[in-house]
Parts: structure tokens; sequence; C-alpha cells
């Protein structure tokens, strides 16, 4: 069974750090990529970034370049976002997701075809960050 599922999110102060896990099973980890998404309250799911497992290049969404990172280990079938300088506008539900490598990484555009593109996802984490 595939299975995706998120740990790590929290409560944290702006300007804080927090590491989100995304550890996978059922699958061949080095197959897909991982990428990560975000709801907030009223809002589109958007999505944040977006790792190749096969050579670890990564994109990110332009408003978390710079202090967001996401990188995997292969031994643990496990992604980590480690996000940093955090801000009240990074609050959020987080989810991570799989890609098969044949669609490459995508982190924009429709979000339907986004939603559809990514073909499972974790139930995902709550982050939330005070001012």
């Amino acid at each position: 069974e595939v299975q995706l599922v998120e740990s790590g999110g929290g409560l944290v102060q702006a300007g804080g750090s927090l590491r989100l896990s995304c550890t996978a099973s059922g699958f061949s980890f080095d197959d897909y990529y991982i990428g990560w998404f975000r709801q907030a309250p009223g809002k589109e799911r958007e999505g944040v970034s977006c790792i190749s497992n096969s050579n670890n290049r990564v994109q990110y969404k332009d408003s978390v370049k710079g202090r967001f990172t996401s990188f995997s280990d292969h031994a643990r079938n496990t992604n980590y976002l480690r996000m940093d300088s955090l801000k009240p506008e990074d609050t959020a539900v987080y989810y991570c997701a799989r890609i098969p490598s044949a669609f490459g990484c995508r982190i924009e555009g429709p979000i339907k075809v986004l939603i559809a593109l990514y073909d499972y996802w974790g139930q995902g984490t709550q982050v939330t960050v005070s001012s």
C-alpha cells in the first residue's frame, strides 16, 4: 500500500524554524519526485517545493526561496522540508505528495491539474506561525 506520512508541524513564533518530514512506503522512492504543498484557511492549495529523488534538484515557490530547503534521505525513504525564518503568512496545512518522475517536478499551474498529476498525498500537518 502506498503511503506518505507527514510529521513535524506545530506552533512557532515568527522568525523560528520547523522541519517537516514526509516518510514514504509502498513504492520505489527513487522513481518519484516529492512535492510539498500548503493550504491556508480560505485559500487554494499551492505548491511550495518539489525535489527530484534521482538528482536532488529542487524547485521552490518564489516566496520561500532562501528560507525553505527540501532534501531527501534515501536510506529512510523520507523527504524533509526545513523551514527557516518563518512568517505568519506561512501558516497552513502542509501536504507532501508524489509525482511520477516522467511528469517532472511541477509546483505551478492550475491546482486541479497538479492534484491530478500528484497521485498520492499525505494527510497533512498543521504549521502555525504566530506574529
